[in-house]
């Protein structure tokens, strides 16, 4: 660990960043009854209606039988609608699932954002941006290592 000892604490610190902030955006969201996974479901649904759910499960970080079950139960709700056209169903957002974005997403984006704004000058803040843009699209190329 002493040659990436540097990487080894980013890649910690990360980690316990994003699982705090999904823990505290659970109860944040609990108000508006979603998860965070869920919110996050009905933004890539409004961002890229109509989609199939193979499409969906490449956007969102929920596991294929994750997603039939949440997917279920946004329907069960009344958040989206799903359509078959002859072998293709594809969801959609109903218009009960515009309106709980449409009152979530501001909340949530002022929640999320305030941990960076409370704390990073703006410079600072694109800084992160622009360096985890960075080590985001590296990590889309990277291959495991052979065994």
């Amino acid at each position: 660990m002493r040659n990436n000892t540097m990487g080894s604490l980013i890649w910690l610190r990360l980690m316990r960043f994003t699982n705090h902030s999904n823990q505290l955006s659970n109860d944040f969201l609990k108000r508006f009854d979603l998860t965070t996974a869920q919110f996050d479901v009905l933004v890539q649904i409004h961002v890229y209606q109509p989609l199939t759910q193979i499409e969906l499960a490449e956007k969102v970080t929920v596991t294929q039988g994750g997603i039939s079950r949440m997917l279920a139960r946004l329907e069960k709700e009344g958040y989206i609608t799903r359509k078959q056209d002859w072998k293709t169903k594809t969801i959609s957002l109903s218009k009960k699932g515009e309106a709980i974005l449409e009152e979530a997403m501001p909340a949530q984006l002022a929640f999320q954002s305030s941990f960076f704004d409370d704390v990073l000058s703006e410079e600072e803040t694109k800084t992160l941006y622009t360096l985890m843009t960075r080590v985001h699209k590296h990590s889309q190329k990277k291959e495991l290592p052979p065994k």
